[in-house]
């Protein structure tokens, strides 16, 4: 029922929409795996259906490319008989399947909306299947024609999803109506799935969560109530049959084909804050652009795992791509090296360098999607904002600005990410630091703008003889805000 849906509220409203629209619509729903593309599509249209097929999970099967593509196609002709097709043999071509799907809508009602879900339509195309020739065919010569039919798609593989639906070229080309990009929850939506399953979990440790989940409503669903956040962690992540322990890898051969290249990227931008450019990610990978380089980044970024942006000051030559999925961040930092054996090691290392280093530098991941909420606390909501980083680029100056709002109400924000355990506090020697920062940032980036430092942290800044140095805070509660 819609009443269960967490969030999502644009999402739904869009939907609302083109399910009231008088014309075709053919709809694509993506985003990463566990995001929760599948269930909005179910709870936004139960019992509505006309015709849903899942297709089977190549992941789950030890199936050639022959077999898998004769599976898929008698599962398909199993979802035709459940909504009424005659046919009791499975097709035997994505030709005859789609046919038999056109026969069946043919036969409803002309005045009734008919809503088509083809769920994890990439796992439908299997290799020299002919799967994506007989879906256009259906599209264009048939689907296109009928004002009542909504045709939703959902798909996780976010390569095939850009290359044949979205930048697709030929047959497809500029023919979907709509694309929903479904991105994972905020903090203020994990809250709310929290209190609907009745977990109490503070802010703190809401926050710490969220950076181990990354906002996905999937792993959230495995926190147990009644246990400790240090506790869950451990069991899913460290146990010896953890849940999520495993979850990386699977992840990433489900989204993307050729998944090692993805991996490799990814591992490379963990190893940098700021990210890399294109040509360090090169050198550090030795995938070239023949290597696909450009529809790699392309999906990642697609995929929430990263973002693409220009250094404040600089030109489309500095472009850099920054790691800024959570979870991806966590496993880089903890599970990857294989180091932490111990089956209780959060709860062993809660107070330890690595944990606090850690959290330090996914704190400002946080940051940087909760971008929106960011604005709002410093009232600028309705303000065009540039937000990036800057870096010094003298050779002797390593200062560097992790995140800069531009605004155009010709202000500048340089923001300091900190994360801490309470009032955080700006002592002498961090006030020399950040006087230099700003002196720094003025002589090798001079504006007419306005430069304000803004702090953001946990729970805000202690009063002393240096805490006027920043002229605007950002909590962990106005993160928590709706946008």
């Amino acid at each position: 029922m819609r009443s269960k849906i967490i969030g999502r509220k644009y999402e739904q409203h869009l939907l609302d929409e083109l399910y009231q629209s008088k014309q075709a619509e053919f709809v694509v729903v993506y985003g990463r795996r566990r995001v929760g593309k599948t269930y909005l599509i179910r709870e936004m249209y139960e019992g509505t259906f006309t015709f849903y097929h899942t297709a089977l999970s190549p992941f789950d099967l030890l199936s050639d490319g022959e077999l898998l593509y004769r599976q898929q196609l008698e599962v398909f002709g199993q979802s035709l008989r459940e909504y009424g097709d005659y046919h009791s043999e499975a097709p035997k071509s994505w030709l005859e399947a789609f046919s038999w799907l056109r026969e069946l809508l043919e036969r409803q009602s002309r005045r009734k909306r008919l809503v088509v879900f083809l769920d994890e339509l990439p796992w439908m195309d299997t290799p020299r299947s002919g799967f994506a020739a007989a879906f256009e065919h259906f599209w264009n010569g048939w689907g296109a024609g009928q004002r009542n039919l909504m045709l939703i798609v959902c798909g996780s593989a976010a390569s095939w999803i850009n290359d044949k639906l979205i930048n697709n070229t030929s047959g497809l080309y500029g023919r979907t109506t709509r694309e929903i990009h479904l991105s994972p929850f905020t903090l203020n939506e994990c809250e709310q799935f929290f209190t609907s399953r009745k977990i109490e979990m503070d802010r703190y440790d809401l926050l710490q969560c969220y950076m181990v989940m990354g906002g996905i409503p999937y792993y959230l669903s495995y926190i147990e109530k009644g246990t400790s956040l240090a506790q869950n962690i451990d069991r899913l992540f460290f146990s010896k049959s953890g849940k999520l322990q495993l979850e990386f890898e699977r992840l990433f051969k489900s989204l993307f084909s050729d998944a090692g290249k993805y991996i490799k990227i990814v591992q490379a931008l963990s190893t940098r804050r700021e990210g890399l450019t294109r040509k360090e990610i090169v050198e550090k990978t030795g995938i070239t652009s023949g290597g696909g380089l450009t529809s790699i980044l392309q999906s990642l970024e697609a995929s929430d795992f990263i973002i693409k942006y220009v250094p404040y000051g600089g030109s489309s030559r500095d472009t850099h791509y920054k790691l800024i999925d959570l979870f991806t961040l966590f496993y880089m930092s903890f599970i990857e090296s294989g180091d932490t054996m111990s089956q209780n090691f959060w709860q062993s290392n809660l107070h330890s360098a690595s944990l606090n280093a850690w959290r330090g530098i996914s704190f400002e991941e946080v940051c940087y999607v909760h971008q929106a909420q960011i604005k709002k606390a410093l009232g600028i909501s309705g303000v065009h904002a540039e937000i990036k980083p800057w870096r010094s680029k003298t050779a002797d100056d390593h200062t560097q600005i992790d995140m800069l709002i531009d605004r155009d109400d010709r202000i500048i924000n340089l923001c300091e990410m900190k994360y801490s355990t309470g009032e955080f506090s700006i002592d002498k020697s961090y006030d020399a630091v950040l006087r230099g920062k700003i002196q720094s940032f003025l002589q090798q980036a001079p504006s007419r703008k306005a430069v304000h430092l803004t702090l953001i942290t946990t729970y805000g800044l202690k009063p002393n003889k240096y805490s006027s140095r920043a002229q605007s805070v950002v909590t962990m509660d106005n993160l928590f805000e709706k946008a």
